[in-house]
């Protein structure tokens, strides 16, 4: 099992560059583990690590760029916050549309990064808890039987326990029966709350 503590991955080329950052972002007290090029951080992340990534936009080999679309491909997702140069701008600029968090040009305050750091975490983290809460949705709807799936669609499209019923040929005792199995199943205290769970559930298909 993976540390919960997140991690600060810091992936540049320049060692001094990345001894600085290891020095300012553990004397908040991250975690921070430094990579010399986007390969080393590729060929030792171990998916499933939270945190966020700090990287620079130029460097030999792959540049950070390309290590973000690396990162998309895999579907690895921990935020990406891309250091620039002066002239680098409009490259950060098309990193931020293909997905990164947010980038930062050289020279950058210290305390600028370290917020947008805190800000990435904060957003790794409500992600993670986002898929554990999908996870959880989807092992309950997988506890369903065919009958109580097609119960629980007749509620969260709004049909009375009499319809669901005339529907399919079944007393309403039964749908009531098998509403109740239902709301147990799903951990749902009222029809909104099985109406958001449900609504959670299709969005995690359709991704």
């Amino acid at each position: 099992m993976f540390d919960e503590k997140p991690t600060v991955f810091v992936v540049d080329d320049d060692e001094a560059v990345r001894e600085s950052l290891h020095f300012l972002i553990s004397s908040v007290d991250l975690q921070v583990q430094t990579f010399a090029s986007a390969t080393d951080f590729l060929d030792n992340y171990e998916p499933g690590l939270a945190g966020c990534l700090v990287v620079d936009v130029r460097m030999p080999g792959m540049s950070g760029l390309e290590l973000q679309r690396q990162l998309s491909d895999r579907r690895i997702n921990l935020p990406v916050i891309i250091i620039t140069g002066h002239g680098d701008v409009d490259m950060a600029v098309r990193a931020m549309k293909s997905g990164a968090f947010d980038f930062i040009q050289k020279p950058f305050n210290d305390q600028v990064l370290l917020d947008l750091i805190q800000a990435a975490l904060d957003k790794n983290a409500r992600a993670a808890e986002a898929d554990a809460e999908r996870a959880s949705i989807a092992d309950k709807m997988g506890q369903l039987t065919d009958r109580e799936r097609e119960v629980l669609n007749g509620i969260v499209d709004g049909s009375s326990n009499k319809d669901i019923a005339a529907h399919l040929k079944l007393s309403e005792k039964t749908i009531e029966f098998h509403r109740s199995k239902v709301m147990r199943k799903m951990s749902a205290s009222s029809l909104a709350e099985l109406t958001r769970k449900v609504f959670v559930a299709q969005l995690s298909d359709r991704g």
